[in-house]
């Protein structure tokens, strides 16, 4: 009965959002005959059948928990548990049903995000679950940006995340976050409490350093003071510690690869050859100290005109979706060259923060569930793709 509702179930992405359902536009049965028990079934065939790149066995096969609540008149409320923040994409999963049933549907989700791997930090009575590296290979491609508004798009998704300054001798998360001149303070004198920008939890070597003085370390010294960072902070609970890593793939990189506890990592490029290059050398980087890399992120990767909506391709076309396929790893998503962005960037703004529904925080709330997502179906033992042996008699 309920195929006449959902007419192609291969095919589930509604214009402009890749992530929605769609349903059939001429449905024979009337949506208004169906009782409680029919409308709790059509929900839950929905989250069974509904396929995106973060829930290739539908939304069920993740979920830890599913209740579909008909009690009150004229409303519709389902509680779901899930592994990994994914609001956007199940509120328009809601929207499209409620369309489909005619009545206000609402989602009730609530994280259980787990570590995905084992590790300790001092201090932090084990209250980070996951750290992910987002690095680049060079610099330029607008890592560090990309960093803070993913973190940003990971809280608006409800996470609870920090960031990690790993840059230490161009530290720029301070001016990204419109902390310039903040200093960090400790209750006990041996942890220093992170700086807290919109409810985003930060560390940066740029907090206890003058932003006019240059910090000439040699390698050693560099990888020091970032431990000091990492291990004497009292870091709240957080689902996701996002590390902004140096450009580059040097020894002072790799050694941070190698002492970090990383989860796994998330490469920024943008589609120019040059840029690609030294992309793929980061990949090779964090394949030598078995970091997995969830993906690719293509920043700048066309320009929107403002008058009539051209899209440029300034720096090139599909760098990233060729790298992607060519390491055997995921595209997470493609950023436009955006003065707002630059002007968000340069003022500690985000457009997230400001209009956590608008073009911009729409796409990097997608490749923000896209990483999560990608790390609980990669590297989670309870991920449906996790391979299972079994015995038989």
């Amino acid at each position: 009965m309920f195929g006449k509702f959902f007419s192609n179930k291969s095919s589930k992405k509604a214009p402009n959002k890749g992530e929605v359902i769609t349903t059939s536009s001429k449905s024979p049965l009337s949506t208004t005959d169906l009782t409680a028990i029919e409308k709790i079934e059509v929900i839950e065939e929905t989250l069974k059948t509904y396929n995106s790149i973060n829930f290739p066995q539908g939304v069920l096969a993740v979920c830890s928990h599913f209740h579909v609540n008909t009690d009150k008149p004229n409303k519709i409320s389902v509680e779901l548990i899930m592994p990994f923040p994914c609001k956007g994409e199940l509120d328009a999963i809601a929207e499209t049903l409620a369309n489909t049933l005619q009545q206000p549907i609402k989602f009730y989700i609530n994280l259980n995000v787990n570590a995905v791997r084992s590790f300790s930090l001092n201090g932090s009575e084990n209250k980070v679950k996951n750290i992910i590296a987002i690095a680049s290979g060079k610099g330029g491609v607008g890592k560090s940006t990309t960093t803070v508004n993913i973190a940003y798009a990971l809280m608006a998704e409800g996470a609870k995340v920090g960031v990690l300054d790993a840059d230490i001798y161009g530290p720029s998360i301070p001016t990204l976050l419109g902390l310039k001149n903040a200093k960090p303070s400790s209750k006990d004198g041996k942890l220093m409490n992170p700086l807290i920008a919109h409810g985003l939890s930060a560390m940066s070597i740029g907090f206890l350093v003058d932003e006019k003085d240059a910090t000439v370390w040699r390698g050693p010294m560099a990888s020091g003071a970032f431990n000091q960072l990492l291990n004497e902070t009292a870091w709240p609970e957080l689902d996701y510690l996002l590390i902004d890593m140096p450009p580059g793939t040097g020894d002072i990189q790799l050694t941070l690869a190698q002492k970090v506890p990383v989860s796994a990592a998330v490469i920024v490029t943008t589609p120019q050859d040059i840029a690609l290059i030294d992309a793929v050398k980061g990949v090779a980087m964090f394949d030598k100290v078995k970091v997995p890399v969830l993906g690719v992120i293509e920043n700048m990767s066309y320009h929107l005109c403002e008058n009539c909506g051209h899209k440029s391709h300034v720096f090139g076309e599909a760098g990233g979706i060729e790298m992607a396929k060519s390491k055997h790893t995921q595209l997470l998503g493609q950023l436009p060259l955006d003065i707002n962005i630059r002007q968000d960037a340069d003022f500690g703004q985000s457009d997230i923060i400001e209009n956590s529904t608008g073009d911009i925080a729409c796409l990097y709330r997608r490749i923000a569930r896209n990483i999560a997502g990608q790390l609980f179906l990669q590297l989670d033992n309870t991920s449906p793709l996790t391979p299972t042996v079994e015995y038989s008699d």
